[in-house]
């Protein structure tokens, strides 16, 4: 899929996703600002910014924010929010990133919450933030995760098939979904890039599959292949997304990921 494909997919869903209780209230919000401790005179450049709740949460805590994102329109209601907070140091901008337009050691710390997942090159992405750092600079990714495993053997085998169906089915209620990765994916991936003293957590979060459909204009029919996708998924699958049913509500869950690096000086 193209990112101009991906950006029509977003400007349409733009408003979902400042209200999405997920974007805008998730814990690794606040759990980010605990373990970054931000500093006053830090510039900070939030990528793929969404609807601008993790540059509205940093913003009294630093400097500056240059929120950014490929759709206009998510730039549109983040500098909406920023003005209806009364934060006059977010600001916004329109970038790739995978190709940022910013100079080289320009930031104290870059962030990507709950985005990385729609980028064709992860690696990429984390040199592009690697290059943009001040020396000594962190990185701070939150995104969902699969399963996977370095190893071999049967589990391997088993944990990396459970991997391909959630990205399976996660590209089916959203075509602009590229790959999750495991966590082992991204510790390899942030080493890589230059990163160092790596922290690294997951915490799972409760999915309402109405409310996770809607925000994507899922049609009818994908509901129902959606639902059996969830409902008779794999036991590998099952115990990772714990599919739970009320009544007519359907519920599961994602893992996500916290993970931060410290850029080698």
């Amino acid at each position: 899929m193209s990112k101009t494909q991906v950006q029509d997919i977003f400007g349409a869903s733009a408003d979902a996703y400042v209200t999405s209780e997920v974007h805008a209230k998730g814990a690794s919000l606040n759990r980010l600002v605990e373990l970054l401790a931000p500093e006053s005179a830090w510039r900070v450049l939030d990528l793929a910014t969404g609807g601008g709740h993790t540059a509205f949460t940093l913003a009294p805590h630093v400097a500056e924010v240059i929120a950014t994102d490929i759709t206009s329109q998510m730039l549109t209601n983040t500098a909406k929010g920023a003005a209806e907070r009364d934060l006059t140091n977010v600001f916004t901008e329109t970038a790739d990133a995978e190709k940022l337009p910013f100079a080289d050691n320009e930031f104290d710390l870059v962030t990507c919450r709950i985005a990385a997942h729609h980028f064709p090159d992860n690696g990429r992405f984390l040199s592009e933030a690697a290059r943009v750092l001040k020396p000594g600079g962190q990185m701070a990714l939150v995104d969902n995760v699969v399963p996977g495993s370095r190893l071999r053997g049967k589990k391997a085998k088993l944990k990396i098939g459970a991997g391909k169906y959630v990205n399976a089915f996660e590209k089916l209620r959203d075509p602009s979904h590229h790959r999750a990765l495991s966590v082992n994916e991204w510790l390899d991936l942030f080493v890589v890039a230059g990163f160092s003293d790596i922290h690294q957590e997951t915490h799972r979060k409760k999915m309402d599959f109405d409310s996770w459909t809607n925000r994507m204009h899922v049609t009818s029919v994908d509901r129902i292949r959606l639902k059996a996708m969830l409902l008779q998924s794999p036991t590998a699958v099952a115990d990772f997304l714990t599919p739970e049913t009320t009544g007519d509500r359907i519920a599961f869950y994602l893992t996500e990921a916290i993970i931060i690096g410290r850029l080698k000086s």
